[in-house]
């Protein structure tokens, strides 16, 4: 009973697998799929030839002239993608690229964002050709781009290379917020590399078992093994700040509104400084110019046009310095209106009806109502001192006016004064020395001490934990400029840097938690398990391609052909293949070569 019963079974699955051997071992034709493919990458719209796959793919995937495009094609497509992470990641400097240039052009235009959408759009383009090309290779379709599409490789290629390199010379700092999103972004960046090459193990094993060239076989599994152990190994030099063990994270940063709240208000106005003060900041940034009857005021600029209408009012002094103006003449004029009007981080439509009215009001504020809205609210200041040009009454007097302004003039403390003009420390010591005393170099530890510095205020781009954790060792807290990015004041938190000065404080004060922030047990979990799942399914993918090509390469050697034409006999072993095949397809009671051979 038991034998009748393993026979039926064995009778009743017997058909089943060999009915699936079949289906896998079939090439199935792609037609329509092919067709398309074709027709976009190398715009062949005719009705794709379907020879004999078996002597089309043994040859090589295209011509000389063809694997150098495709090349080229790979390479354009890692340069835009790398051009495109490196200018999205330096969106915390946009504004400072579009000031830039506003002061070559004289006209306000967001030209980071229209760089970062070119940039999308050319990556976007070049990673379509490189998909549609693998595609085609995975069909064992040879490569053929079209000359408009080679004309549009060559124009991406200029394109990302001279943008990179003028980029490069005039910020040439951004390179260095590329290697410090890396401490962030490097375990996911790692994660994603590792499903891309995973998915690359089909063509890559395709190709490789249909050639016959032992040379190219060599050179296709080779830079594909280099490039897989290079990623395997590549978080061994990785380093984060962000990995950390549980308890050992510091405290938030605290947070300095630089030149205000300037998203939600024009920028050195009244205005801005109290949305910085709503918006949680714990400290006020601004820079400071002495008018030409020695009042100090705010003022970023050496000049008055970006931020005032002074080309309205005084049309003949528009590029006149903004210190050999009078106090009564900078009181006359606006400056608010061009914030509505410019937008410079496409924030003003959030304000409301009354806001927007309040900011087109601002005038030039002075350095008496910033200190004293300062000591009202319990805010640290902090502030760049331009000395005034030659032939102002004030030029050798400037640092004196301002400690006027500052003990007689307001009721602020010396001590909430971050002071950090270099230019006669020792005598502003003498004069004031509850003022804290704050550089703006990484000077050596010992001259820091010398001049009784109490805090570094660097730019972000210098950010070290190491260095933050030195100075602190010696009481010198660190402050980083201008840091308004998410991910890089988590990077700040986590490298226990103290302050930063930001124009986000409203975005940065609603943070509980470091983004990216992980345990290093946490790390070594996901990349252990990335590597591995990803190493057992390329073993799997190379596996099935070695058996199926044997298996079709066996079946094919076993065809005779009779010279006087009057059949072709297959083994045994196909036949049951064949019959399989038609039993399941009624319609199609005739099998031949090219149902279980072509595409």
């Amino acid at each position: 009973m038991d034998g009748v019963c393993v026979r039926h079974m064995a009778s009743t699955f017997a058909p089943r697998l060999q009915g699936l051997r079949a289906k896998v071992l079939r090439r199935h034709q792609h037609r329509p799929l092919v067709w398309l493919l074709l027709g976009l990458y190398g715009c062949r719209w005719r009705r794709c030839e379907t020879g004999s796959v078996q002597a089309r793919t043994r040859d090589c995937c295209c011509s000389k002239l063809e694997g150098v495009t495709f090349g080229l094609l790979a390479a354009a497509c890692c340069l835009a993608l790398v051009f495109l992470y490196f200018w999205g990641q330096a969106k915390n400097d946009y504004n400072d690229f579009d000031w830039f240039n506003f002061g070559l052009l004289g006209f306000w235009f967001p030209w980071s964002a229209v760089l970062l959408v070119i940039a999308g759009i050319f990556f976007t383009y070049v990673a379509v050709l490189v998909l549609l090309a693998v595609c085609l290779l995975s069909e064992g379709q040879k490569l053929y781009l079209h000359w408009s599409h080679k004309i549009g490789l060559l124009l991406s290629l200029t394109i990302s290379i001279a943008a990179t390199a003028v980029l490069s010379n005039l910020w040439s700092q951004e390179w260095r917020t590329l290697l410090l999103s890396f401490q962030v972004t490097a375990p996911y960046l790692h994660l994603g590399g590792v499903l891309l090459m995973t998915l690359l193990a089909w063509p890559v094993a395709l190709q490789f078992f249909r050639m016959n060239s032992r040379v190219l076989r060599g050179l296709i599994l080779g830079v594909y093994l280099a490039l897989l152990v290079v990623l395997y190994m590549l978080p061994l030099g990785l380093y984060s700040p962000c990995i950390k063990d549980k308890g050992t994270l510091g405290s938030a940063p605290a947070l300095i509104g630089h030149r205000g709240a300037p998203m939600l208000a024009p920028e050195n106005t009244l205005m801005a400084f109290e949305k910085a003060v709503e918006a949680g900041s714990d400290g006020l940034e601004t820079d400071v110019t002495i008018s030409y009857d020695g009042i100090p005021f705010l003022m970023h600029d050496q000049t008055l046009q970006r931020t005032t209408n002074v080309r309205e009012v005084f049309p003949n002094l528009t590029d006149t310095a903004a210190s050999m103006f009078t106090w009564a003449e900078l009181e006359s004029l606006n400056a608010g209106a061009w914030f509505l009007s410019d937008d410079p981080f496409s924030t003003a439509g959030s304000l409301s009806a009354d806001e927007r009215q309040r900011a087109a009001d601002q005038s030039v504020c002075s350095l008496r109502s910033f200190l004293q809205l300062a000591a009202d609210t319990n805010q640290l200041v902090i502030f760049d001192l331009y000395r005034p040009p030659r032939g102002h009454p004030f030029r050798d007097a400037w640092i004196q006016r301002t400690l006027e302004v500052i003990q007689n003039e307001t009721t602020i403390r010396s001590s909430q004064v971050l002071w950090l003009p270099s230019d006669l420390r020792s005598l502003v010591q003498e004069l004031d020395p509850e003022l804290q005393q704050t550089s703006g170099s990484r000077l050596p530890l010992e001259e820091l001490q010398g001049n009784n510095i109490v805090k570094l205020n660097l730019h972000y781009s210098s950010m070290s934990a190491r260095l933050t954790r030195e100075y602190f060792a010696a009481n010198i807290t660190t402050n980083l400029y201008v840091i308004s990015q998410p991910w890089l004041y988590s990077l700040a938190w986590c490298s226990g840097v103290h302050s930063v000065t930001t124009n986000a404080p409203q975005i940065l004060r609603v943070m509980r938690t470091p983004q990216f922030l992980m345990t290093p047990d946490d790390f070594y979990l996901m990349w252990i398990l990335t590597d591995l799942l990803s190493l057992v399914l390329i073993v799997l993918i190379f596996l099935f391609h070695w058996w199926r090509e044997r298996e079709l390469d066996y079946c094919i050697v076993g065809k005779v052909t009779l010279e006087n034409g009057t059949y072709s006999k297959f083994k045994t072993e196909m036949s049951d293949i064949w019959s399989v095949s038609s039993a399941n397809s009624p319609t199609n009671t005739t099998p031949n070569l090219a149902t279980i051979t072509e595409h």
